[in-house]
């Protein structure tokens, strides 16, 4: 997903994303290892979104206690 799509979810359906993509990685990690994963450069994204989401999570906890340490 790119950036600006992420930006447009709540708080909440990104944790959700975060979550799934966490599974996603796990799951492309074990069929790597058992030799199942056809193109491998799909870790890369995976690990790539969930930087992403990270990210977006990181910046909306820290707008919530911007506010608060303002009131």
């Amino acid at each position: 997903m790119k950036i600006k799509e992420l930006r447009e979810l709540s708080f909440e359906e990104l944790q959700k994303k975060l979550s799934d993509s966490k599974q996603e990685l796990f799951n492309l990690r074990c069929q790597a290892k058992l030799g199942q994963i056809e193109k491998r450069a799909n870790i890369r994204k995976v690990k790539k979104a969930i930087a992403r989401i990270a990210t977006l999570l990181n910046e909306e906890k820290s707008k919530v206690q911007s506010k608060g340490a303002q009131s």
